[in-house]
């Protein structure tokens, strides 16, 4: 890997990963148009720790509240709050995930690479969105989110391990569905990247160091510096961006750029 295919690569995951367009397709696509070839298991745990680090630094203060408040409903063991059945919800919502990816691992790696797979499901994710802002109400604040509306959040979460799901596009959209305003879905679906991705990392962090030759990595220094700088600054401003989107307009931009990206790729696979 190159220090120019790491800068793209940490953008692009930086970028996708909370702008609802998939940063997974986005990663598969991309490297399949360009030739490139697909990066190593350590440069994909830092471009996803650097938008951990973004989703972080971002909303550090509502993590904060939502970690005392959390403790304290230890300490006191019940929901005390709604910041600390926020805080729960949030760990609940990645529950999901974690069973869809235990148990289809094999299925989804498949997915990574065909193209023509993540070219199709591109156009789903243009469809969820499409979907999701037809049939919200749009009246709930994250507050006053339960434990159904974390769960089909969570699911949305779930189906977003094949590439070409956006995780923030399926995760906004389900919150829509469940009446959430589109800046509190948008809140509770990047807060939901925190748990999901601590531990789906310190899986692969456990996979890496336990697998023959942990020790070895085909991608140099700089290039997983290059990775986990550009994916945390361009998180956070994509972040910043979707939310003061999310504040004037809805998820239809998006959507039609899915439809467009997914249908030019899917004839380039009978082409190419």
């Amino acid at each position: 890997m190159t220090l120019f295919q790491a800068f793209v690569l940490g953008i692009l995951q930086g970028i996708t990963e909370f702008v609802p367009v998939s940063s997974s397709g986005h990663l598969v696509l991309v490297r399949w148009l360009l030739g490139w070839a697909e990066p190593d298991l350590t440069f994909d745990i830092l471009v996803h720790v650097g938008t951990l680090f973004a989703v972080v630094g971002y909303f550090r203060h509502d993590l904060v509240d939502l970690t005392r408040a959390w403790l304290e409903s230890l300490r006191l063991r019940r929901w005390h709050t709604p910041q600390a059945r926020v805080a729960w919800l949030l760990l609940l919502s990645a529950v999901p995930g974690g069973l869809l990816g235990f148990l289809f691992s094999d299925f989804f790696e498949m997915l990574f690479g065909a193209p023509r797979a993540v070219s199709l499901l591109l156009l789903v994710t243009g469809t969820l969105l499409l979907l999701g802002e037809w049939l919200s109400k749009r009246e709930a604040v994250m507050e006053d989110i339960r434990t159904m509306d974390a769960l089909i959040m969570g699911l949305g979460q779930a189906l977003a391990i094949a590439p070409g799901i956006s995780r923030s596009g399926s995760t906004m959209a389900a919150g829509f569905l469940r009446g959430l305003r589109r800046a509190e879905a948008a809140r509770f679906a990047f807060l939901m990247l925190i748990p999901i991705t601590v531990g789906a990392a310190g899986l692969q962090i456990l996979r890496l160091i336990t697998a023959p030759g942990a020790v070895e990595t085909a991608v140099g220094v700089p290039q997983l510096l290059i990775g986990l700088v550009t994916s945390a600054i361009s998180g956070v401003l994509a972040v910043r961006f979707l939310l003061a989107h999310l504040a004037r307009r809805g998820l239809r931009p998006f959507a039609y750029y899915c439809f467009g990206a997914g249908l030019f790729c899917f004839i380039l696979t009978f082409i190419r």
